[in-house]
């Protein structure tokens, strides 16, 4: 298990150094730093030597890979590429355009992020996994024909219409939570009892359609009929057998769903005001605050990697075959 897990380490590796490289070529090849300083600046009337002094100031004026100007190792140290791309591994995501430290402000606004993003997916998760065991224990009646359309009903829905509608009926006619806002401290449940009930509405249609088509395929296996045959209840098959050999695909889906979430966050963020990683990197794309864009793209590579290195391990613990492979 322990040679399992190194080997899914190390493929991850140039992975994360690939999409450091991606990024550095996407803010300062194909987006370069003249660029944006006159995007900082406005596009009219900037002077060179404007441009130079922004640059400058940011440290965007040093060469790209190598500086023929130093000796030794300072060829290489004194670039670009090393001061803002290299350091990201360390995680030392320096200073924002703006003069802020992006290190500390992720650190300050990573806690309202999980803070919906974690019961929004866990409770989005039973929601989904139990209406959808439901459906298929009235498989092939009309309960489930009549859930299988408003399922699709509730895809055919944007999600904005959610937000809007939830934000209008629940927090300003019955006024049962705030619109808008956060609080530290437990007083922020109030906050986010909305949204997150916005996100698991706004999930179910799809959820429960997808866990509904890996039951299904689960049921009609020879396994199931081997425990009906020895006289188990139909609820005893689901809950016993069916979910638990539905578990790696299961697993599968909560990765695929993590990255979702975070960039879903972006907009259920900015409407309710929560000052969490999704508000401040749109934020960060409306004041062209390179810096912090870069950094939270490089952020989002290291969770989406961490997330497939945590199902691996979830693999070799819900599958004994595979601690053999």
């Amino acid at each position: 298990m322990i040679n399992y897990l190194i080997r899914r380490l190390l493929y991850a590796l140039p992975l994360l150094m690939a999409v450091n490289v991606l990024t550095f070529v996407l803010f300062f090849v194909v987006n370069s730093p003249d660029d944006m300083a006159r995007m900082q600046l406005g596009q009219k009337r900037v002077t060179e030597q404007a441009i130079a002094n922004w640059k400058h100031q940011h440290g965007y004026d040093l060469p790209l890979l190598f500086n023929s100007d130093q000796q030794g190792a300072k060829q290489l140290t004194t670039t670009i590429f090393y001061q803002k791309s290299i350091n990201l591994f360390l995680f030392d995501f320096g200073i924002s355009d703006s003069g802020r430290n992006i290190g500390a402000d992720i650190q300050q606004r990573m806690w309202p992020s999980l803070a919906l993003a974690l019961p929004s997916l866990i409770v989005g998760l039973l929601v989904n996994i139990s209406l959808a065991l439901f459906m298929v224990l009235f498989r092939n009646s009309y309960l489930e024909l009549g859930g299988s359309v408003l399922l699709v009903m509730l895809m055919s829905i944007s999600s904005l219409f959610y937000i809007i509608g939830g934000q209008f009926l629940i927090g300003k006619l019955l006024k049962w939570v705030p619109i808008s806002g956060y609080d530290s401290g437990w007083s922020a449940i109030k906050f986010l009892i909305l949204p997150v009930m916005i996100s698991v509405v706004a999930g179910i249609g799809s959820g429960v359609r997808w866990y509904r088509s890996l039951f299904l395929e689960e049921v009609e296996k020879d396994y199931v009929r081997t425990a009906r045959a020895k006289g188990l209840s139909e609820t005893q098959v689901l809950f016993k057998h069916v979910l638990q050999n539905a578990m790696i695909p299961i697993l599968t889906g909560v990765v695929v769903v993590l990255p979702l979430l975070f960039m879903g966050s972006l907009i259920m963020e900015s409407f309710f005001s929560i000052p969490g990683l999704g508000s401040y990197t749109i934020d960060a794309i409306n004041r062209q605050d390179f810096a912090i864009v870069r950094s939270m793209v490089f952020l989002g590579s290291v969770l989406y990697i961490a997330g497939l290195l945590l199902t691996d391990i979830s693999y070799t613990l819900v599958d004994p075959r595979v601690r053999l492979s």
